[in-house]
């Protein structure tokens, strides 16, 4: 009889030491490469939608407290660190507000001068090339956006990717021009009459706050549906979104 409790003992602890190790592999892989978002609004449509689960390539840019969970003050600045490009789909946190993670599209580094006149995104004086192409409609309840028009932009290191207008005389459509500092970095929304970003009360991003670069979505659910209402997967999985590469 003891023999048998004490197989089943020692079978009991080799499950919970494969467990730990499981939720330490997790915990590692989180912490040092990879980490899932969930996208909460639509300030980046078309590139993202509400209902996006995309994944956060966190060695993209180096680490700094901000990439350990509970942000200890462990250390200043970023380690391993690497400088994002122009273009990148970047996670960083709020900086008024450390705790809230936003998601936008780096469009200026540092030193660069930012404006926006008429629409159009100028970066040290140079308007970026914007072309007609096509339209948008939302199947977020929230954000219709039926039939708004898209306008591809192609940055000067070739990064190309699409932007929403719906109105031309918007509130971020005429912005003063804006140097970013050293050390700090513009971002702007996809969804240019609907994103909160550095043209607004994010202003600067400091390097020490950026996540990592959005890099493929894994898993979107449209329609507002919840990840929780499993029964309503098949009608409403964006299967054409599922490992779709970030750009």
């Amino acid at each position: 009889m003891s023999e048998r409790v004490e197989k089943k003992q020692s079978a009991l602890w080799e499950n919970i030491k494969v467990i730990i190790q499981a939720l330490l592999l997790a915990m590692v892989i989180r912490t040092v490469f990879f980490q899932p978002f969930t996208i909460p609004s639509g300030s980046m449509m078309p590139t993202l939608l509400v209902g996006d689960y995309i994944f956060v390539n966190k060695f993209s840019y180096g680490y700094s407290k901000y990439s350990l969970p509970f942000s200890p003050n462990l250390f200043s600045g970023r380690i391993f660190g690497s400088d994002p490009e122009r273009g990148d789909v970047v996670v960083f946190r709020f900086p008024p507000n450390p705790e809230i993670d936003y998601i936008k599209r780096l469009v200026g580094l540092p030193g660069d001068r930012i404006q926006v006149i008429e629409g159009v995104l100028h970066i040290n004086g140079k308007p970026v090339p914007k072309a007609q192409d096509g339209v948008f409609t939302s199947d977020y309840r929230q954000d219709p956006g039926i039939n708004v028009p898209v306008f591809r932009e192609t940055m000067d290191n070739g990064v190309t990717y699409d932007t929403l207008d719906q109105s031309p005389i918007s509130k971020g459509d005429n912005t003063p021009e804006r140097i970013v500092p050293e050390g700090h970095y513009f971002m702007m929304g996809d969804n240019r009459d609907n994103s909160l970003d550095s043209r607004f009360d994010v202003g600067f991003v400091p390097a020490e706050n950026l996540i990592g670069r959005a890099s493929v979505i894994f898993f979107s659910l449209g329609n507002d549906t919840s990840f929780r209402e499993i029964w309503k997967w098949p009608s409403n999985m964006r299967w054409e979104r599922l490992f779709k590469v970030v750009q």
